[in-house]
């Protein structure tokens, strides 16, 4: 996720360096293509955008009465309104510092940064003061994905009244943890040298994961279950098992780690996926710039950007120089991998698996998903007897979009994460004429194969390849597979959604402010593409497990006349009600009704972040939500009844949930209507 004006850190051009270099065929390139035959209107307030989609992908899914219904996504309890109707008044753009939703609906803040959830259950102290200790007994800062788990639901209920609240944590802002902001000592130069070890603590504390055991009381109103064995948090130096097949691959050898199975902690989680059998797949986005490596650059670390220096929160400066912080420098200081940390970089950049309903399980990292900005995970419907398929976006301008199908079939009486160690992860390639090819990067393919001994010697992208080891080491460089493989390169791939109706899966593609004069085409004709996209395609014959796809673009954000052109026809012109930029989180409800959440600019055009609702076939668009000043509007899930929404705020403005409190609060808003029915309808 991009931010905007949080610290100092973030402004760095590095927080999101664009690393491809492989000279892949850009995505706007083969959208150029597909428009040769196709007229490009203009008009409005901003350059029109054109769909060229030509193919009725909503009839490419078929009735599966084989499809086993998820656990994680429980269908919707009694009656309910026709599955895609927007049935609410669309709110207008805002700049306020407050939460606003439509006629008819409240929205309450909950579970703000800070919140007593463990332990001895330490209060928030607004002046920043909180210890380390304490912060790992908080609920963590900047709150992102979410997933409700009903708490019947390993016995097969759907509870809407009380479930685990389970929630990721991106980054923080070292500004409003601290009484002071970040402090340090520094040398002559002004070059930090070592930082209070206390303060490493907590801002290690204040990422990761919070489980949060909630109830609705009689009066409707939602509360912590407090004591509950259920709350818990998992952290930046929370230890977990590295599993698939990079465990036990000697470029994940630390001295934490001689066998390379084990690390510390989870950093940068940014979108989420709740699985088939009911536990919470958190993602590790932006992690690379966590680490400090002052000597040679590694393959693996340039093709993800970890730099040479200390970038983001100097960690590894800690003054009591303890083994947990000074992990964070991957310099190679020691004779061998086992004496240092030159490889834990290595252990960071996969999907990581918790069981919320297991508190003293171990967090598991599933290598087999593949290493780099995982942005979130999402799930495709699961059938008895076959594969279980998930896709995952790499949140990086011209980046890809990948796919994983498990080598064993999925049986719900003894599914479990063990299914994600061992399969086939595919890259996706886009074709102009609106079809679509995953590609294996799996050895053991004779295609990628043939591709991986013709690179041998050559130079892909900056990076001079020598080829792989194993398939251990094709994951640990995930991203250098894939140009290999020759994927298409993406606007920054973000939270995927799948269409329970439809079948059909979309994805964002947030922006890319990096293209140039020499990269506009007739589908992207601006200079420093700002506004983004959203993506969808259908699997062939309706199988997730197909290696091919046809595709289109669902919608083009922008200002107010933006269209998204079908064969010649508008399909959808912004306006007031609908008009949005960076398009970012994105999810199907229970009924059908897209979901998509904003992360991109503010200014007096779109007012401050928002959410919008979409119908996936007649392509309606409506705004519902809009946050607060200078907030990201992240991560969104109902209760299986769709009559309890949860939104996260994150990185708001001050004042704000509090407006007597000084600092802001990263915060969930829960939104119900006022009579107390469907949310949307």
């Amino acid at each position: 996720m991009a931010k905007h004006d949080i610290d100092p850190n973030y402004n760095d051009p590095n927080y999101e360096p664009v690393v491809n270099h492989s000279g892949n065929t850009p995505f706007e390139s083969v959208l150029a293509s597909r428009l040769k035959r196709r007229s490009v209107m203009k008009g409005g307030m901003g350059a029109a955008l054109a769909s060229v989609m030509g193919l009725s992908l909503a009839g490419c899914s078929d009735d599966d009465d084989d499809a086993v219904a998820t656990p994680s996504t429980p269908a919707p309890d009694g009656d309910t309104p026709s599955a895609t109707e927007l049935g609410f008044k669309p709110v207008a753009v805002s700049t306020a510092n407050s939460v606003v939703v439509p006629e008819g609906y409240t929205a309450k803040a909950f579970v703000p940064w800070g919140t007593p959830l463990t332990g001895s259950l330490p209060e928030y102290r607004a002046d920043g003061s909180n210890t380390g200790e304490e912060q790992e007994q908080q609920v963590g800062m900047h709150h992102d994905g979410m997933h409700f788990f009903p708490i019947d639901l390993k016995a097969g209920g759907n509870s809407s009244t009380e479930g685990l609240l389970v929630m990721n944590h991106e980054y923080i802002n070292q500004t409003h943890i601290h009484p002071a902001g970040a402090t340090g000592e520094s040398n002559l130069d002004g070059v930090i040298i070592s930082r209070p070890a206390d303060e490493v603590r907590k801002e290690i504390a204040a990422h990761g994961v919070s489980v949060i055991h909630i109830k609705q009381g009689a009066d409707g109103e939602w509360a912590v279950v407090h004591g509950s064995p259920y709350n818990r948090r998992v952290t930046g130096g929370t230890e977990m098992d590295i599993r698939g097949p990079v465990s036990g691959y000697s470029k994940l050898v630390t001295r934490f780690s001689p066998l390379a199975n084990q690390t510390r902690g989870t950093l940068n989680n940014c979108a989420m996926g709740p699985t088939p059998w009911g536990t919470y797949l958190t993602a590790e986005e932006n992690w690379a710039g966590y680490f400090a490596n002052k000597g040679a650059i590694t393959r693996e670390q340039a093709r993800y950007g970890t730099g040479s220096a200390s970038r983001r929160y100097d960690w590894e400066l800690a003054d009591n120089a303890a083994d947990e912080y000074v992990r964070f420098n991957v310099t190679a200081i020691a004779a061998t991998a086992d004496l240092d940390y030159r490889n834990e970089a290595n252990t960071y950049g996969y999907m990581v698996e918790i069981d919320p309903f297991a508190p003293e399980s171990r967090p598991q990292k599933r290598t087999a998903l593949g290493r780099f900005a995982h942005e979130g995970v999402i799930f495709a419907p699961v059938t008895e007897g076959e594969p279980v398929v998930c896709y995952s976006g790499d949140d990086s301008r011209y980046e890809y979009i990948y796919k994983f199908v498990s080598a064993q079939p999925y049986y719900a009486a003894t599914a479990g994460g063990h299914l994600l160690n061992q399969g086939t992860l595919y890259v996706a390639r886009f074709n102009e004429d609106g079809t679509g090819e995953w590609l294996p990067l799996d050895l053991s393919d004779a295609g990628f194969k043939a591709k991986v001994d013709a690179a041998v010697g050559t130079t892909v992208g900056a990076i001079a390849f020598d080829g792989f080891e194993n398939q251990a080491d094709v994951l640990v460089n995930t991203r250098l597979a894939a140009d290999i493989a020759g994927a298409t390169p993406m606007d920054r791939p973000e939270w995927g959604a799948i269409d329970p109706n439809s079948g059909e899966v979309y994805f964002t593609l947030t922006n890319n402010s990096k293209r140039t004069a020499d990269d506009i085409d007739a589908a992207n004709p601006v200079i420093n593409n700002i506004n983004g996209h959203i993506i969808r395609w259908a699997e062939a014959g309706s199988d997730y497990t197909a290696t091919s796809f046809e595709w289109d673009i669902f919608v083009f954000a922008g200002e107010q006349g933006t269209e998204t052109v079908v064969d010649g026809e508008a399909v959808v012109t912004l306006d007031d009600s609908n008009i949005f930029n960076s398009p970012d989180g994105l999810w199907f409800d229970y009924n059908g009704r897209l979901w998509i959440q904003t992360d991109g600019y503010s200014n007096e055009v779109f007012g401050n972040q928002m959410m919008l609702a979409a119908n996936p076939v007649t392509r309606e668009i409506k705004r519902f939500f809009v946050g607060p000043q200078g907030c990201e509007v992240t991560g969104v899930v109902t209760t299986p009844d769709s009559k309890t929404m949860f939104v996260n705020i994150q990185h708001p403005k001050a004042n704000w949930p509090n407006a007597a409190e000084a600092r802001p609060r990263d915060a969930t808003v829960i939104v119900t209507r006022d009579d107390g029915g469907v949310i949307g309808a």
